[in-house]
């Protein structure tokens, strides 16, 4: 089976987009998935995202760490598939279907704009905040805790002013080189802190996006680019 795709990255954290409004698919299993991102025998990836037929959306997303395992949420992916689905329907806004909200998406001043909705605070202690995206967070101020293997980690760096350096470990997928969910993660922390909801520049080791809004609707923008096209064999057994 010959499976088209594309390469996208945001800020180094790289994806291959799976097209099922336009072509079929085959299983979604685990060994697909581990197969097709190992960056050796495969094509390479953080993470699998695949466009699917919605009902109350212009496309819903699933999303497959490399690892195999299924994420709920990814910033960066929503944004490079947002800036496919733009250039197909030739709109300048789309929403997309995850499997616990319904988010908007549309070209912005420094790129691929989207609003990502709530984050909820679970837990607070000087050294960690805990923030749920979608999926879960744990913004760490200082290392003095263990970080937990089950949730996806942010590791301030620096900060000076609105402008904040993470290192990424993301559940699923070890170390990459940027976060959408975990940018917006870091900075609501900083909210719940310092008590104010001004925009932030979050610089990952790939880049950087800028988060803004509030706690009730976060909102993620930054650069997007397709890196190359091609056609996958799988082999069906």
């Amino acid at each position: 089976m010959l499976i088209p795709f594309t390469k996208m990255q945001a800020q180094g954290n790289d994806f291959i987009v799976l097209n099922a409004l336009e072509h079929d698919l085959p299983e979604l299993s685990q060994d697909f998935i581990r197969t097709i991102t190992e960056r050796r025998y495969g094509i390479g990836c953080d993470q699998l995202l695949a466009l699917l037929p919605s009902k109350e959306a212009d496309a819903a997303m699933r999303i497959f760490n490399n690892d195999g395992s299924e994420a709920a949420n990814c910033g960066n992916g929503l944004r490079c598939v947002a800036h496919l689905l733009m250039a197909e329907l030739d709109v300048q806004e789309v929403t997309i279907a995850l499997a616990d909200r319904v988010v908007s998406a549309s070209h912005g001043k420094h790129g691929v704009r989207v609003e990502m909705g709530e984050a909820v605070l679970e837990h607070k202690s000087e050294a960690c905040v805990q923030i749920d995206m979608g999926n879960p967070h744990s913004v760490f101020f200082e290392a003095t805790e263990d970080f937990p293997s089950n949730r996806n980690i942010e590791m301030i760096t620096g900060q000076v002013a609105d402008h904040v350096y993470i290192d990424i470990i993301e559940r699923g997928s070890g170390r990459t080189l940027a976060c959408g969910t975990g940018a917006c993660a870091t900075a609501a922390a900083i909210w719940s802190v310092e008590k104010h909801h001004r925009p932030q520049t979050i610089e990952m080791p790939g880049g950087k996006v800028i988060v803004s809004g509030d706690m009730n609707q976060l909102i993620l923008e930054g650069s997007v680019s397709i890196t190359f096209t091609g056609h996958y064999y799988w082999e069906i057994h």
